[in-house]
């Protein structure tokens, strides 16, 4: 883990979390807003519960007693994720703020006897085989350098039977008539690549593809862009007061970089080059 990569993620992560968390709460990603984005509610906390939620319904996942969060943030999914379905939870992430603060969190939870979380890197992970019958990966697809390697750790991971869920950004499909990335629209990627710390995005075909090389079965993929995209209307608004301004200013240069490209990511979904992409698959 000691990559340029994955010490600037965890840089930004360790600087940005404890904000985030004041502003928004513990969930760390998208809200849902309805299948066309059109529901929206007054508390943005529930939105990121529903996103959840929908999740879990669209994925069939009705029973699960060991949980990884593979990019588990503060613990946010993990611990409701935990308690829902009464399991044990393991969670993920390469900063260490943030298993700091999520090993605070189960603590405060009464949940220390069933949720653990470690500073780890998600594609070679500390874990035996078939440790798991869930793994719930929540927007950190995006961050892994080898995606196809994610899903042969998953693989490995899983019990026979095992559930893997991912909803991660994505970039439109190019098999389409619009065709291959225009320049413009590369250049729009490379942007957010260098503001959020990304190695590279896929399309969600590429994804499912990758999961099918992997050798998991099921493969069930969809594309929830506009139950998701009013997300950062709402993240920019939180952003524009005087505490939000403050404490952002005392974060560091990488979480004010990732404030200015918020502008870039609502661009970027109202162009229909990024893609909100969900995945499920089964281990045989």
């Amino acid at each position: 883990m000691s990559s340029e990569l994955y010490q600037n993620i965890q840089t930004f992560y360790d600087q940005s979390s404890a904000l985030w968390e004041r502003t928004w709460g513990e969930h760390m990603h998208h809200g849902y807003y309805g299948p066309t984005g059109t529901h929206r509610k007054q508390d943005r906390y529930q939105a990121q519960i529903d996103l959840i939620d929908q999740l879990l319904r669209w994925a069939r996942i009705d029973q699960a007693t060991a949980i990884l969060d593979a990019g588990c943030g503060i613990g946010g999914s993990a611990l409701y994720l935990g308690d829902r379905y009464q399991a044990q939870v393991s969670g993920v992430t390469l900063s260490p703020a943030q298993a700091t603060r999520a090993t605070e969190r189960a603590e405060s939870a009464g949940m220390s006897d069933r949720a653990q979380f470690l500073v780890a890197d998600v594609l070679n992970t500390p874990f035996p085989d078939e440790h798991f019958d869930f793994i719930w990966s929540m927007e950190s697809g995006e961050h892994y350098p080898d995606k196809g390697q994610f899903f042969r750790e998953s693989y490995r991971l899983l019990k026979p039977g095992g559930r893997l869920l991912m909803a991660t950004w994505c970039h439109r499909s190019t098999n389409s008539l619009a065709g291959p990335l225009t320049e413009g629209e590369q250049q729009h990627l490379q942007w957010l690549y260098q503001v959020y710390h990304l190695p590279y995005v896929l399309s969600i075909p590429d994804y499912a593809n990758l999961a099918q090389q992997a050798c998991l079965a099921d493969v069930q993929t969809g594309d929830w862009s506009e139950a998701v995209a009013p997300f950062w209307d709402d993240v920019i608004t939180s952003a524009l007061n005087w505490e939000a301004i403050a404490g952002l200013l005392k974060t560091g240069w990488p979480t004010i970089q990732g404030a200015f490209a918020l502008g870039l990511m609502r661009w970027g979904f109202q162009r229909g080059l990024i893609r909100y992409g969900i995945l499920c698959a089964t281990k045989p």
